[in-house]
């Protein structure tokens, strides 16, 4: 299923999400050379969350191939920044379009739940979670992790307490045709989480290897379900009202 729109209408400009993505794709563009191979690489291998470096269980000057040509070599020291870096950088174009696609679908209506400064904690706080999630499921990886997925989890996890009966309008592949939906939005997301958690289960003493880190997805989804109860204001998601369906009320200010 591929989401294409909601029918949560925001209040206000969600000026913050418009800047993540931004930011994002200034990233791609200017330090990842928008997926030029060099620049691609180094900027994975020197600002990608690589989570045996964080808890230092990896030698520097350990070197692996991150393409034919290329390889990445440790570095010396835990390396927290790259905790923050590593969710503005992506692996290529379709990963950050359909990360940044999820941010506008959802992030807009979480934004408008709240202050714009919130908004803004709250989204590096569910990256975060995200990170040591994956850290944690697999602490000692010399896979360089990357990408907005796990902050926009905790944004998913936040709409699903927010507005689990907003109906989302979703794409359905079959074989040779496509037809559209609209779900609820906590059958979508529910499913989509389920989908994570096999996933990261099916990792679970497979070969070292790339591809999707599902425990920071999960990580991001259970921070953001939590976290919105601290940062969202009761006033904000009642303008959210409409004749289509009623939120849950909060009284959380």
């Amino acid at each position: 299923m591929i989401p294409y729109h909601d029918e949560n209408a925001t209040v206000r400009t969600a000026y913050v999400t418009l800047v993540f993505i931004a930011l994002c794709s200034l990233v791609w563009l200017i330090v990842q050379g928008g997926g030029a191979e060099v620049r691609l690489v180094t900027s994975v291998c020197n600002l990608g969350l690589i989570p045996g470096v964080l808890t230092q269980t990896l030698n520097a000057g350990m070197a692996f191939p991150m393409s034919e040509r290329l390889a990445c070599v440790i570095e010396a020291g835990p390396q927290y920044f790259n905790i923050l870096s590593s969710m503005f950088l992506h692996g290529g174009w379709m990963h950050l379009i359909g990360n940044m696609w999820f941010l506008w679908l959802f992030g807009n209506n979480i934004e408008d739940a709240m202050t714009r400064p919130r908004f803004i904690t709250f989204y590096l706080l569910c990256g975060l979670a995200a990170a040591l999630a994956q850290v944690v499921a697999d602490p000692t990886s010399y896979i360089p992790m990357v990408g907005a997925s796990g902050a926009i989890s905790g944004v998913m996890g936040a709409y699903l307490v927010l507005y689990p009966k907003a109906r989302v309008f979703t794409l359905v592949p079959l074989g040779f045709f496509i037809t559209t939906i609209a779900l609820p939005a906590w059958v979508m997301l529910i499913y989509w989480m389920a989908i994570q958690i096999f996933g990261g289960l099916a990792q679970i003493g497979a070969d070292e290897g790339g591809g999707v880190a599902f425990w920071a997805h999960v990580g991001g989804f259970v921070a953001g379900v939590v976290l919105i109860k601290v940062f969202a204001k009761g006033n904000h998601v009642h303008a959210h009202e409409s004749h289509n369906y009623r939120p849950r009320r909060v009284s959380w200010e």
